[in-house]
């Protein structure tokens, strides 16, 4: 693996440093305390080509390497997680599945418009009652003949409101168990469809999360993706490349927490000398900055793979697990570095702390992503 960016890698991740510094941080705080949507960052992002990194310009994408969007989303995620998420979910989760298993015409209807940022997607997976343990899908998905007919709900949907088209799990063929599921495009404003009220998050909050309830919503034989029963094999192969942003997003929120955590230090004064002159918090800091570095050459390890068409399983796993567990121990002890000061909104840390925690549990918890790797370490 080469450790060496290439100037053009090099220029993505300026371009993202640039505006998450310029711009994201300007209205952060107050989106976060309202939970407000960042719709002109999203349409800023799209300009710059980061709502569909990984697609082909053929189909409005930008063509980038995976490596690239590890880069682009660390810089985001360092100022605003809530932001970041929103393009992660667009690039990993709805594009990614278009442009990797979506047929011709499927892809110059909806991935088009999807990469180019002109409309954005939600990936409905989660469940009531299936989190975790995703093969037991209750939405249902009865075949018509010339249409599916859908009923159920599904909870805690990213960009629910504010996309156009959903990427949707459900059951068509319940005594098959998982190999029953198929995956569906699905326009919002079809018949049907309805929204639970915005979920009033912990952390990431100007990402708009609401359930979506389907009543016998019609969806056309075209819309389904791929062969029938290949819906489950599509949302965990989706969700492996998926992890890549995640992992990435933890990194930058952890990224930005010691950047925060070194700058605070390097001015605050207790017992006639600068915090960063004490032992006890240099060293704070040192292993901040190990387990960062750590965090970071596991996803780009990962991306490399994705991008040499190698297996991502394992390492997409690894890198969302540490990363994540990473996220959570450094924000904590950004926080710490700033005594009283890290517990007050305008000091940013305690809102990565908060940003954290949700990298643990959303695509994949971390004990899901051991449960992949000690099957990998225990297999032989």
């Amino acid at each position: 693996m080469d450790f060496e960016f290439s100037e053009e890698q090099l220029m993505i991740q300026q371009a993202a440093r640039d505006y998450a510094q310029r711009e994201l941080i300007q209205d952060v705080l107050e989106r976060d305390e309202k939970a407000v949507f960042p719709e002109k960052h999203i349409k800023n992002l799209a300009e710059l080509g980061f709502m569909g990194m990984m697609v082909d310009p053929e189909y409005g994408g930008s063509g980038m390497d995976t490596v690239s969007y590890v880069l682009a989303m660390e810089e985001i995620s360092k100022i605003d997680a809530a932001t970041s998420v929103i393009m992660s979910i667009n690039n990993s989760l709805v594009c990614f599945g278009l442009d990797k298993f979506g047929n011709d015409e499927q892809k110059k209807k909806y991935l088009t418009p999807l990469a180019s940022g002109e409309i954005i997607g939600a990936f409905l997976l989660s469940e009531p009652e299936a989190g975790s343990d995703a093969t037991h899908q209750h939405t249902t998905a009865e075949d018509k003949g010339d249409y599916y007919l859908l009923n159920g709900t599904k909870n805690w949907i990213s960009n629910a409101n504010s996309a156009s088209t959903y990427i949707v799990m459900a059951q068509t063929h319940p005594e098959k168990k998982h190999r029953g599921i198929n995956a569906f495009i699905i326009e919002k404003n079809t018949p049907g469809i309805s929204l639970g009220p915005h979920e009033d998050k912990m952390g990431m909050r100007s990402s708009d999360t609401h359930s979506v309830m389907f009543s016998d919503v019609k969806v056309p034989k075209e819309n389904r993706i791929g062969a029938d029963g290949f819906g489950f094999k599509f949302a965990m192969m989706v969700l492996e490349a998926g992890r890549i942003g995640i992992a990435s997003q933890a990194l930058g929120i952890a990224s930005g927490a010691l950047e925060r955590a070194t700058a605070y230090a390097k001015e605050r004064k207790a017992f006639g000398t600068e915090l960063a002159n004490h032992q006890a918090i240099a060293f704070k800091l040192a292993d901040m900055a190990v387990k960062i570095e750590n965090a970071r050459n596991l996803c780009l390890k990962a991306a490399w793979l994705k991008d040499n068409n190698k297996p991502i399983t394992v390492a997409s796993a690894m890198a969302k697990q540490y990363a994540a567990d990473m996220a959570m121990e450094v924000t904590t002890e950004a926080v710490q570095i700033h005594g009283g000061y890290g517990y007050v909104k305008e000091y940013h840390v305690e809102r990565l702390m908060r940003e954290a925690k949700l990298t643990q549990i959303y695509e994949g918890t971390s004990e899901i992503q051991k449960i992949v790797i000690s099957r990998d370490v225990l297999k032989d």
